[in-house]
């Protein structure tokens, strides 16, 4: 990466673009000749002088139409931890909005990871470090937003750099971006940023795979270019002639944007070509009203797709991108992504937050409601961290609430209510408020009532059923198995309202949970094992917490499972019945371009084995044929558009189990059973029930699992069915009955 100037010239110039008060632009001079002068012989690993850092990350800065304050503090910001200068002469030089944001990005700098082993620490303290400076960092983005913003430009530009750096390191840095810096970007609204900082760190952390999608989007450059520059061409005369002022341009996707768009369609069972946004295209208007104009002309010029359209213009985004996104059969069968948007709409969607200060001195009263709108899950990560004094607690709570993919209900009321994705109407109660979720009995979404673990998706109306007295959680929802609960906030106050409750009763209820985990595992323990495996002094203690849902029963499953130890947990899963020791799942073990198990077969000119260098050809009637890197029927193939990447694949191992089932005779209970092994793709090779006197029934079924993990979720799948009264894991005879 080629590093910018050490001179102040180029920024200036991008700051004069939309500085207007030539003062201000003499003050960010008399920063870089400051900081410069401090910085003076300094030098970074890759050799540079140390002023270039600081330059690059306020030159990033200038792009995005930060205020100057932010650009002078971006240039200062390592001079208080380099450079022994105070704060007090950056008071008396720049003024206190400079020295503050110096100091605030200062003293995130200050608590940094160190991983275990560097200087005598342990996994824990490394841990216990960066989650409290991770803590800071965040509590610091809500007290001014401007000093995360310096830490993005600074984490974008040492990405840019990174090079130089030891890969052990290099690799820690692209995962902490992955982690932390690009979602907060995201979160920010700056995709300007984020789409940098993903793909710098993806080529750190899986060069091959990086290297790979660059050289396959190389290959079809020309021909993609060229159909997006021909519908282009198409779309804005059909606007033109329909008197709509419209810029129509080719949206580019990050290498890592499609990567994870590849692993998303290979674990769904889908091809590339139904992909729908590798051909994508911005279309800018004047207003709001010709968006929506736009959204007509094309959709009578091609066919949309079903379930592709949303609108983001009426329900904003939490980061309050608006867009009209529609999908549609274009030319040639290729689905087109078409996203329309004013000229607005498309400077927030570049800069999220930045724009703020863009258009500050001219925004109006209702520009400055929506920046405050945009920051309201900032306001609520304060509350959060006054709240939980527990640090590791906290960055749980916002790596999954505030970093994850969002929904967007309705309350009856008709008020937008931002959801994590996969939350429950369990999680929408408890956001409304504590005492609602302790008193849900029921919910309806759009007017039907729906079970309490059904998944929330965009657009629904939630409406909460709760009971006059609150008879309180059940210990289910804290089961992740369950999904009863999908927001780590909710389970926080779930968990509170449990440790709430008479430890006597908890106590009692963790007999019971532990009695039936030894059951369903085949598990027989003291209380001094037990004890040992879950790091409890006292039993008392032990059950109360499980009782209470600090120790939840997936979590003790997974230690249980631990103590048969490696020779056990292999011996545990050969076969109980007669037959294979094993099921190979039905794969190649070749991927195609990252889309899974396509028609494959091995060229018998070159019989590549595992672990050479491969790629395919695409065959007139043979599906793809696997040729070495280096076959010399492939370096003279002429047709090269017909070669496509492929890689060595892995196949899943499965293994066959018995489970036995107690239930409640009735009619329907097997095909309730087989339902819900169904809906997480569990194959049952045999089943046999048989009947007791009692009005009960006593079902085996050996079905074929992954591992220990599933098969602990296939025991919570099948507890929730009706009837059923206990699951457990067989290890002595079958059932003698004829099946059913």
């Amino acid at each position: 990466m080629v590093e910018v100037a050490s001179d102040s010239t180029d920024l200036i110039a991008r700051v004069s673009e939309y500085v207007e008060e030539p003062a201000q632009v003499d003050a960010i001079r008399a920063a870089y000749d400051f900081a410069a002068e401090r910085h003076d012989g300094q030098k970074r690993l890759s050799g540079d002088p140390y002023i270039v850092h600081p330059l690059a990350a306020a030159t990033i800065l200038a792009d995005l139409y930060l205020d100057p304050d932010t650009i002078k503090a971006a240039l200062l910001h390592d001079v208080l931890e380099d450079c022994g200068v105070d704060v007090t002469e950056l008071v008396e030089r720049f003024g206190p909005d400079v020295a503050r944001l110096v100091d605030g990005v200062t003293k995130l700098e200050r608590v940094d990871y160190r991983p275990p082993g560097t200087n005598g620490t342990s996994a824990a303290d490394a841990e216990s470090l960066y989650a409290e400076s991770l803590r800071k960092m965040l509590v610091a983005m809500a007290e001014d937003i401007r000093v995360v913003l310096i830490k993005l430009a600074d984490r974008l530009h040492n990405m840019r750099t990174l090079d130089a750096l030891a890969e052990p390191k290099r690799r820690r840095i692209a995962q902490e971006t992955l982690d932390v810096y690009s979602p907060l970007a995201h979160r920010l609204g700056i995709w300007e940023l984020k789409w940098q900082l993903d793909d710098l760190a993806f080529r750190h952390l899986d060069e091959a795979k990086y290297r790979e999608i660059s050289r396959m989007l190389a290959a079809r450059r020309s021909q993609r270019e060229a159909y997006v520059a021909e519908v282009s061409n198409r779309l804005r005369e059909e606007l033109a002639d329909n008197h709509l002022n419209a810029e129509v341009i080719g949206r580019p996707k990050g290498i890592y944007s499609i990567h994870r768009k590849m692993q998303k369609y290979e674990t769904e069972g889908k091809e590339l070509s139904d992909i729908y946004d590798l051909y994508a295209m911005r279309v800018i208007v004047d207003d709001v009203a010709d968006c929506y104009a736009a959204l007509g002309v094309t959709h009578r010029m091609w066919s949309p797709i079903p379930g592709q359209f949303d609108d983001y213009i009426a329900t904003p985004k939490q980061n309050m991108y608006q867009a009209l996104h529609t999908t549609v059969h274009c030319e040639g069968g290729h689905p087109l992504e078409v996203q329309i948007k004013t000229r607005d709409m498309h400077q927030v969607a570049e800069y999220g937050v930045a724009a703020h200060w863009r258009y500050k001195e001219r925004a109006s009263a209702a520009a400055g409601g929506r920046f405050e709108e945009r920051m309201t899950w900032l306001r609520q990560l304060l509350e959060w961290q006054r709240e939980t004094p527990d640090t590791s607690e906290f960055l749980q709570s916002v790596r999954e609430d505030l970093f994850h993919d969002q929904v967007f209900v309705y309350t009856p009321k008709g008020d937008i209510m931002e959801m994590a994705a996969g939350a429950t109407p369990i999680d929408f109660a408890y956001k409304i408020h504590t005492d609602l979720g302790h008193r849900i009995s029921g919910a309806k979404v759009n007017g039907r009532l729906v079970s309490l673990d059904t998944p929330l998706e965009n657009g629904d109306t939630v409406e909460v059923v709760a009971g006059k007295t609150g008879r309180g959680p059940s210990p289910d929802w804290l089961n992740p198995a369950r999904g009863y609960v999908a927001t780590n906030s909710a389970r926080q106050k779930i968990r509170s309202w449990f440790n709430r409750q008479a430890r006597s009763a908890n106590i009692t209820r963790g007999k019971d949970l532990l009695r039936r985990e030894l059951h369903r595992m085949g598990v027989k323990l003291s209380d001094r094992e037990v004890l040992a495996l879950c790091r409890f002094d006292t039993m008392e203690d032990l059950l109360a917490a499980l009782g209470s849902g600090e120790l939840s029963d997936s979590a003790l499953s997974d230690r249980l499972a631990d103590h048969r130890g490696k020779e056990d947990e292999a011996a545990a899963w050969m076969p109980l019945l007669k037959g294979p020791p094993r099921l190979d799942s039905p794969t190649s073990g070749i991927s195609v371009l990252g889309v899974g198990d396509l028609l494959t077969r091995i060229a018998t000119c070159c019989n590549p084995i595992q672990g050479d260098a491969i790629i395919g050809f695409v065959t007139r009637s043979r599906g793809v044929s696997v040729h070495k890197v280096e076959c010399k029927n492939v370096l003279n193939e002429d047709e090269k558009e017909r070669l496509v990447p492929v890689s060595w694949g892995q196949k899943q191992e499965l293994y066959p189990v018995r489970v036995r089932i107690e239930a409640i005779d009735r009619v329907g209970l097997l095909r309730d059973v087989s339902t819900k092994l169904s809906e997480d793709k569990i194959n049952i090779a045999w089943v046999v029930t048989r009947e007791n006197d009692n009005a009960t029934v006593s079902m085996e079924l050996t079905i074929h699992i992954a591992g220990l993990q599933q098969l602990n979720r296939v025991f919570s799948r099948i507890e929730s069915v009706r009837g059923v009264t206990s699951v457990s894991r067989v290890t002595g005879s079958p059932l003698r009955q004829t099946e059913r």
